[in-house]
C-alpha cells in the first residue's frame, strides 16, 4: 500500500487533491490506487508562518503507515512559486528528511489549472459548450470569478462542489501548459512511481 498524506489550504482542495493524486496514479497504471487519508487543511497564511509548516508536516507524517510521502499544495496568489516553493520545501524537509515531501504552489490559484484546460470543461456544470482557454491562464487573478462569469445565469462557481467535480474531469495534458500544474503533475507522478517501486 502506498500512502500519500496531503496538506492543503481550502475546503475544496480537501476533496479535490485526493482525486487529482488518484488520477495521476491511474496514468502510471490503471490498477494503481494509492491510499490518501483525509488531507490536513491549513490556511496558506498560517502555513507559511514560522513553525507552522514544520508542525503540519509532523502531523501529516503520523498519517503514513508503510511507504508514503507528503504532498503540500497551496495557492501562491501574488507570490512567485519558483522563489517561495523551495524555501517552504527546505523547511518541510528539515522536519522529516526520511520522508519524500513535495511542495507545490499553484500560480495564483488552484483553479488556474482548470482555466488552462477550460476546453475540456465545456458543457459541464453550467459552463458553455464552446468554452475556450485563454493564452495565459496563470495571469488571471480571480479564477473562481472567471468561471462564475462563464456559467449560465443563476449559477456561480462553488469551491466545495465545483472544484472536486472539475478535478475529476479536466484534461491533465491540456492543463500542463500551465507551468505550475506541469510541476504539480511531474512532482506527484515522480513521488508515486518511487513509492510504488519501493512497495513492490
Amino acid at each position: 500500500m502506498v500512502t500519500i498524506a496531503a496538506i492543503v489550504e481550502g475546503h475544496g482542495e480537501c476533496e479535490a487533491v485526493p482525486i487529482l493524486i488518484r488520477r495521476i496514479a491511474r496514468d502510471i497504471d490503471p490498477g494503481f490506487v494509492p491510499y490518501i487519508p483525509r488531507p490536513l487543511r491549513i490556511p496558506a497564511a498560517r502555513l507559511t508562518q514560522q513553525g507552522e509548516i514544520e508542525r503540519s508536516v509532523d502531523l501529516a507524517a503520523r498519517k503514513l503507515d508503510g511507504p508514503g510521502g507528503i504532498v503540500i499544495i497551496i495557492d501562491c496568489d501574488d507570490g512567485c512559486p519558483a522563489k517561495e516553493g523551495p524555501r517552504l520545501l527546505d523547511r518541510a524537509r528539515g522536519v522529516r528528511r526520511d520522508i519524500d515531501i513535495s511542495v507545490i504552489l499553484a500560480k495564483k490559484e488552484f483553479e488556474a489549472w482548470f482555466i488552462a484546460a477550460a476546453d475540456s470543461l465545456g458543457g459541464k456544470r453550467g459552463l458553455p459548450e464552446n468554452l475556450e482557454s485563454p493564452d495565459d491562464p496563470e495571469s488571471i487573478r480571480g479564477a473562481k470569478e472567471w468561471f462564475s462569469k462563464k456559467m449560465r445565469s443563476g449559477l456561480s462557481y462553488s469551491e466545495t462542489t465545483d472544484q472536486p467535480a472539475f478535478t475529476e474531469c479536466f484534461d491533465l495534458k491540456s492543463a500542463r501548459k500551465s507551468d505550475s500544474f506541469d510541476k504539480c503533475y511531474r512532482e506527484i507522478r515522480s513521488m508515486l512511481e518511487k513509492l510504488r517501486a519501493a512497495a513492490i
